[in-house]
């Protein structure tokens, strides 16, 4: 079963993530999918810009625990989506978690709607937000980051936009989009290559300098005694053992 399905109107490719069984969560098979949608669309000379959205009530809640990517292909997707020499917009309607926001902060823009909620849930499952990190602390206000790497908490689309996670807090997330599609289309190829080129260009240098220490770091976590409790309980639906 395909978990990407490809759209396109007036120069703007849609990329779903269409995997709602799970929630789209960051399975191997839908990082790899992904990878390959976005390589098609930045050799299309008919694309200018993608959309990436989602169907059902979450755009991606994280890692599959079940059937997780591995790091680096995770990595490896998050970079090309920075590197994509056309932009990237993330259309929001439901819930993001853990992974799920790095996926988020890769985007160029992003438009979410009022329903969607935001949580970083690592630190409840005994791991931490590492390789998230490269696209997440570039852009997020850093006391933000500070509290909800710690604490887990929820917060929405308004938060979300205040500390930067997101580029508009939206009522309606096709009003939203208008004017940032009809902005794409006005532009021209070499110029939002460029342009691109330029807000990227730090990011790129982030991910060349540390994405190997950090996916080693996520590794370990994953392999410790604390994160097999949380991961385990968050599958059997309790408290982990830590909980006080």
């Amino acid at each position: 079963m395909t978990l990407i399905v490809r759209t396109g109107e007036r120069g703007i490719a849609t990329l779903t993530l269409d995997s709602p069984a799970n929630r789209n969560a960051l399975s191997a098979q839908l990082v790899a999918e992904l990878r390959d949608a976005l390589a098609d669309c930045a050799g299309d000379a008919t694309v200018r810009a993608v959309v990436l959205a989602h169907t059902g009530t979450t755009f991606c809640a994280g890692a599959d625990l079940k059937a997780p990517p591995d790091p680096e292909a995770f990595v490896g997707l998050m970079r090309e989506i920075v590197a994509l020499p056309k932009p990237v917009v993330a259309r929001v309607t439901g819930h993001v978690r853990a992974g799920g926001l790095g996926l988020l902060a890769a985007c160029d823009i992003a438009v979410a709607g009022e329903g969607s909620s935001f949580a970083l849930t690592e630190s409840r499952l005994g791991l931490a937000p590492a390789v998230i990190s490269l696209t997440l602390l570039p852009r997020v206000d850093r006391t933000a980051a500070n509290r909800y790497y710690l604490t887990g908490e929820r917060f929405d689309a308004a938060e979300a936009a205040r500390i930067g996670l997101v580029t508009v807090a939206a009522e309606d997330v096709e009003k939203g989009l208008a004017p940032v599609l009809d902005g794409l289309r006005r532009a021209s190829p070499q110029g939002l290559a460029a342009s691109k080129e330029l807000v990227t260009a730090t990011v790129l240098r982030s991910f060349d300098q540390y994405a190997e220490d950090l996916i080693a770091r996520s590794a370990a976590l994953f392999a410790s005694d604390e994160a097999r409790e949380g991961m385990t309980a968050f599958l059997e639906r309790r408290d982990p053992a830590w909980v006080r």
